[in-house]
């Protein structure tokens, strides 16, 4: 009998075990889903730091001022910024038009936050200015990645043709099926996805216009890949069949 207890609590200790593995597999899959770290650390001197975003496209430094009386940041006298400067490094007409749109996104916040010395004045106030700059970096990141999958797969979803001029991107929707072409033109941001862009349609041929596109739209919610998710609602609600 006492055996038989034995191999219970076993089985018993075994599945608990097996059940904080598990636990521990989700936690991580969240972690790295929604790890947001898009910087890398490239120089730290007494005089300044360097950091680098997005395959080194994106550099920023921090000039630092003088040790604060009685303030500490990681167990170390907590410095003053003077300054923080963002630099491009981006070869705009070598680069492929989903990285320059990216670019152009990134800048586009960093340049509406105003003064980032004023919103970063002490050395304890540059994991928040990171992070906030990494999300953004995150965001125009997937979409980036996003242009690049709809140029390459397009034509699975009946898209002739993806174009991207400043911060516009234009997608070119042509169907024998449904006798309809048409151009939606989406105006992205660097709140892009939390936001839904605001767009515009041109119909060449058929009857689907900004009132059919419009209904679809409302039913694809802002968030992750919104412009993917856009894209396959088209298709599969506008495309698929004679309207």
């Amino acid at each position: 009998r006492e055996l038989s207890q034995m191999d219970a609590e076993d089985e018993l200790g075994l599945a608990e075990m097996e059940k904080l593995k598990n636990t521990e597999r989700t936690c991580l899959e969240i972690l790295e889903k929604y790890d947001f770290t898009e910087w890398e650390l490239t120089e730290w001197s007494e005089q300044q730091a360097v950091f680098n975003f997005l395959y080194d496209s994106v550099t920023l430094t921090v000039v630092f001022g003088p040790p604060i009386d009685d303030e500490f940041f990681a167990a170390h006298p907590s410095r003053s910024i003077m300054s923080l400067d963002f630099e491009s490094f981006l070869d705009e007409e070598q680069a492929p038009p989903s990285s320059c749109l990216v670019q152009k996104l990134i800048f586009q916040f960093i340049e509406s936050q105003g003064c980032w010395q004023k919103k970063c004045p002490k050395l304890s106030h540059l994991p928040q200015a990171l992070f906030d700059i990494s999300l953004v970096v995150n965001r125009c990141r997937i979409l980036g990645d996003e242009l690049e999958f709809l140029q390459m797969w397009g034509a699975k979803f009946q898209l002739l043709e993806t174009d991207i001029k400043d911060t516009e991107v234009k997608l070119l929707f042509s169907s024998s099926v449904a006798f309809a072409k048409f151009e939606l033109t989406l105006a992205v941001s660097h709140d892009y996805p939390s936001a839904v862009p605001p767009f515009r349609v041109h119909t060449h041929i058929g009857d689907i216009g900004e009132k059919e596109v419009a209904a679809v739209l409302s039913r694809v919610p802002a968030g992750h890949h919104y412009l993917k998710r856009a894209v396959t609602s088209i298709h599969q609600n506008l495309l698929q069949a004679p309207r």
